[in-house]
């Protein structure tokens, strides 16, 4: 069985932390044979990570049977051209909007306008403050420490770090930098020598990376999930390896079991927290009053786990893709259908 057709469990993807609020949400009982239609807002094009999320949230209505579209807006845009994305979803009557925000309070009006029309929202990977809005994220800001901390610990707790980060001002990039700076505090002998932005973007990442090697002095790199291109910089200039901190990317995976003298360690960040959050919009929309935040605490697979990270790789599937596909007990779809990326009616 392939990697990215297993069941990863609860216990697997680390503690799942609910948080119920009374008379949580929005959406009302939906009338048996009642089908409904999702909106969702992306802002960041090009990026693996995000495309997966997009699938699994396709995957999650198709998997339903009570959704009949979904229409994704897709393109790259900042706060104000989100909260176009929003505006144009409510004047198409969607029944919910899933958005991965720009900000965290930037986008609260454009929010509250959808809730009050009835709308279900749900922030999905970065959180919002909008009152009634449902939050589904992966815990950004231990994200950022559990991959600090294991990297100023595998350099010895002194030396030269870099920290590649993602985009600035965004809510997943700031809370990140704050479990960053968290696990700084912890070990004084290490010295940031250079704080760089990546947009999240692999090609802006690999030449920061060559930058990072020409400029030499650094024993240890943390990034915000653009690695396997920041190994490929190394391997393409003959440079010496130093520890590097990514996300559960397939390609990384596939780096820290197949290239030698590689230290590194995978911080999961499942995508599929796209499907969380489509399942929790559409139990708001059928009146089951679905946990008002969730969120997913992540664990850390480093060179060392081979077994595991064997669990978290598939050679057949996408490099900037996970092979967290299914998250208990919220996601009804099969893996397949992740990579099919086929929503209802396409």
């Amino acid at each position: 069985m392939k990697a990215s057709t297993r069941l990863r469990t609860p216990a697997l993807l680390g503690v799942l932390i609910l948080v119920s609020i009374a008379c949580g949400g929005t959406g009302g009982g939906g009338g048996e044979g009642e089908t409904y239609t999702l909106g969702v807002s992306n802002t960041l094009v090009g990026n693996g990570w995000r495309e997966q999320m997009i699938c699994a949230i396709k995957a999650e209505a198709l998997a339903s049977g009570v959704v009949d579209e979904v229409v994704v807006v897709n393109e790259n845009a900042d706060t104000t051209g989100q909260i176009g994305h929003i505006e144009n979803l409510i004047s198409q009557g969607v029944d919910a909007i899933i958005i991965n925000p720009t900000d965290r309070e930037g986008l609260n009006s454009v929010i509250e306008e959808a809730i009050a029309q009835g709308i279900v929202v749900v922030a999905v990977d970065q959180a919002v403050t909008a009152e009634g809005a449902y939050v589904v994220t992966n815990d950004q800001e231990e994200y950022g420490y559990l991959g600090a901390k294991w990297l100023f610990e595998q350099i010895g707790g002194e030396g030269n770090v870099v920290e590649m980060r993602g985009i600035d001002g965004v809510p997943a990039d700031t809370d990140r930098h704050e479990g960053f700076m968290r696990a700084l505090e912890e070990f004084p002998g290490i010295n940031v020598s250079q704080e760089t932005f990546t947009g999240w973007d692999p090609t802006v990442g690999a030449q920061q990376a060559l930058d990072i090697i020409s400029a030499g002095d650094v024993d240890g790199i943390w990034t915000s999930g653009i690695d396997y291109t920041v190994v490929e910089q190394f391997q393409t200039a003959n440079a010496d390896l130093v520890p590097i901190v990514g996300a559960d990317n397939n390609g990384f995976i596939a780096q820290l079991l197949e290239v030698d003298g590689l230290e590194g360690a995978a911080v999961t960040n499942p995508p599929a927290i796209g499907g969380v959050g489509a399942a929790v919009a559409i139990a708001a929309l059928k009146g089951e009053n679905p946990d008002q935040v969730v969120t997913l605490t992540p664990e850390v697979f480093d060179h060392t786990e081979e077994s595991d990270l064997n669990s978290l790789y598939d050679p057949e599937q996408q490099v900037g893709w996970s092979t967290y596909v299914e998250i208990a007990p919220w996601t009804n779809y099969e893996a397949a259908q992740v990579s099919e990326c086929a929503g209802p009616g396409e």
